[in-house]
């Protein structure tokens, strides 16, 4: 799928006067997927067929992100978990299974710390989780994210081009299976759509606020009161093999799939893969 196709094939929802892009495609059980930085919905698109088949799937975009508003502010991973309560309230969905990559991984943490204070709009019917960090001391963060973070970040996200995400793509990506020239350019549109570009660096507050909170994020995993499962790229040098190992460390019975010399982003260097670790976790709900 092209992403005009993607784009034109979503919707946009008002949420307290901000425009967030969303879709939703299928019957059958929900389920809700959550992106990752600094991408965007279209991270799914490799998968979506296969899912849709399946499942009704609903994902967005996220505020700062894709096809979404864009403002020069420190985005919050709660406002974007309200977000998310929004949007499901507005689809009239009481139940959804989760999937979430990287950044969306922390928003599906935070979901899951509100259901278990009974604060949630919806009930997470089970989390799948795939390459993110989920623990702030695995999380190895690229270098250009280090210095974007840094009171630099400002100036330095002038010089951010598509050479830069090109590097860095190929960077997390394993070793035999690299993003294509189509991949980075979508990439790159997503990313400049309404001049995300230049606030970039402003969405990567979401590394400080894992440290904040990690005892709410890490718990919520741990004490999670539905079936949970963790599918990962163990190439990936920001959260693979080493973030998987301390996954096992602190999370009970822990339900893992491991996907050899696949790299951060397992739904498009691996989509077969993911696809059937998605419907074999899920297939304890089929009718």
């Amino acid at each position: 799928m092209q992403l005009s196709q993607w784009l034109n094939s979503g919707r946009f929802l008002d949420v307290n006067g901000q425009q967030i892009f969303y879709k939703t495609e299928g019957t059958g059980l929900v389920l809700l997927l959550i992106h990752g930085y600094p991408t965007a919905s279209f991270d799914w698109a490799k998968i979506w067929p296969a899912l849709t088949n399946q499942f009704r799937c609903v994902t967005l975009d996220m505020l700062g992100f894709g096809f979404s508003d864009k403002t020069p502010k420190k985005y919050k991973i709660k406002e974007q978990a309200a977000v998310i309560n929004a949007l499901i309230e507005h689809l009239k969905i009481p139940q959804a299974h989760v999937l979430s990559h990287d950044y969306g991984d922390t928003v599906a943490q935070e979901l899951m710390a509100q259901q278990l204070e009974n604060n949630l709009g919806f009930h997470m019917a089970s989390l799948h989780l795939l390459n993110g960090g989920l623990f702030p001391e695995t999380h190895r963060a690229l270098p250009i994210q280090k210095l974007l973070l840094s009171p630099l970040g400002g100036l330095l996200i002038r010089f951010l081009n598509k050479n830069a995400i090109r590097k860095s793509m190929h960077n997390i990506f394993g070793p035999n299976t690299p993003p294509s020239n189509q991949d980075i350019n979508d990439f790159w549109t997503l990313i400049t759509e309404n001049n995300g570009h230049k606030y970039m660096h402003l969405l990567l507050n979401y590394m400080k606020q894992r440290i904040q909170y990690r005892e709410r994020w890490v718990s919520a995993l741990q004490n999670a009161d539905v079936p949970l499962r963790l599918t990962a790229g163990m190439a990936d040098p920001i959260s693979g093999a080493h973030m998987v190992a301390r996954y096992k460390q602190l999370i009970p019975n822990a339900d893992v799939i491991e996907l050899d010399k696949i790299g951060h982003y397992p739904q498009i260097e691996s989509a077969e893969a993911v696809v059937n670790s998605i419907i074999s976790f899920l297939g304890r709900y089929a009718n």
